[in-house]
């Protein structure tokens, strides 16, 4: 009899057959045992596995509603994926997801790692501009600047990697985490002053990481840039070729993985204690700005209709 390794499990085989009989037909009493082993190996085996590659299935909003944010777990790295094709458009459901995503995988002590990412087509076009209508604005900052608040505070090192469109709100999901990886031809932009609006947590952070007169031209242009830009501003870490993206990613994960977790966690604590007070008091000024004043505009109104509408907007500096 000879012991051999198949499919990640031991297996017990002899010239015949894979256990030796006695004259009852059951197994000899060495053969039983060894079966007994066999079989405590294989489970402790398939229970490791199940350890080491997790899918953590959150609760759905509603029994009707497709899930926006997908969560995957491997050991110390973890993978939150926005799943809303075919941009990614960032509704309620998903701030909600994300922010629910966020707090289940804090809880996982033994995951230091999390990628935030989107499809080929695109890491998120942002903010669903039919939540931007007076009713709904007040709610949707609050969620959205909660799911931004929790990724301030997010003890994991977080990065984004960015595929196709990357606007508005996505492009702020991605400059809030702690690094951004991006293609080179991927499409980057704060384009809500076309709509009659502006990107909040742009004009609160943005200058920290670009400089104030760039993190104005953007904000005030709305223009769209490429990734290789975003990398060139400060925005991205690197800006990569397509199929060169995932490996220049994977080089910093593998070095990442190397370190303490619980170091890495307070080091990025102390990191950002002060940009982190400043992002608060920032981010509720603007949020107060942006409801007690921009919303009180009839340029405001007139710019959601308008894309709502299909059409472009009138303005009346009103």
């Amino acid at each position: 009899m000879r012991h051999v390794w198949h499919n990640n499990t031991l297996a017990c085989q002899t010239d015949a057959t894979s256990l030796t009989l006695d004259d009852s037909g059951a197994p000899a009493l060495g053969d039983d045992i060894l079966l007994l082993i066999l079989l405590y190996r294989s489970r402790m085996h398939k229970l490791r596995r199940s350890q080491r590659t997790q899918i953590m299935a959150l609760s759905p909003v509603s029994a009707t509603s497709p899930k926006r944010i997908a969560v995957e777990a491997h050991g110390p790295l973890a993978r939150i994926t926005l799943t809303n094709p075919p941009l990614n458009v960032i509704d309620i459901q998903m701030m909600d997801e994300l922010l629910a995503a966020l707090r289940e995988v804090e809880q996982r002590k033994e995951i230091s790692v999390v990628i935030l990412c989107g499809g080929e087509r695109g890491f998120s076009a942002g903010v669903d501009v039919a939540v931007h209508t007076p009713d709904k604005i007040q709610i949707m900052l609050q969620k959205f600047h909660g799911v931004i608040g929790a990724l301030v505070k997010f003890p994991k090192i977080t990065i984004a990697e960015v595929h196709g469109v990357c606007l508005g709100g996505g492009a702020e999901l991605a400059m809030i985490c702690d690094m951004a990886y991006t293609t080179e031809k991927a499409k980057w932009g704060f384009p809500e002053i076309t709509l009659g609006c502006y990107p909040p947590v742009a004009c609160t952070a943005l200058a920290a990481l670009v400089g104030q007169k760039r993190a104005a031209e953007l904000v005030f242009t709305g223009r769209t840039f490429s990734g290789e830009e975003a990398a060139a501003l400060g925005l991205a870490n690197e800006a990569h070729p397509e199929g060169e993206l995932q490996e220049a990613i994977q080089r910093t994960v593998d070095h990442l993985l190397k370190l303490s977790p619980a170091a890495l966690a307070v080091a990025k604590k102390a990191f950002y204690a002060w940009d982190s007070m400043h992002l608060d008091k920032g981010l509720a000024r603007a949020e107060k700005i942006y409801l007690e004043e921009l919303m009180q505009t009839e340029d405001a109104q007139e710019g959601i209709a308008a894309w709502m509408e299909k059409r472009k907007p009138v303005w009346r500096g009103k």
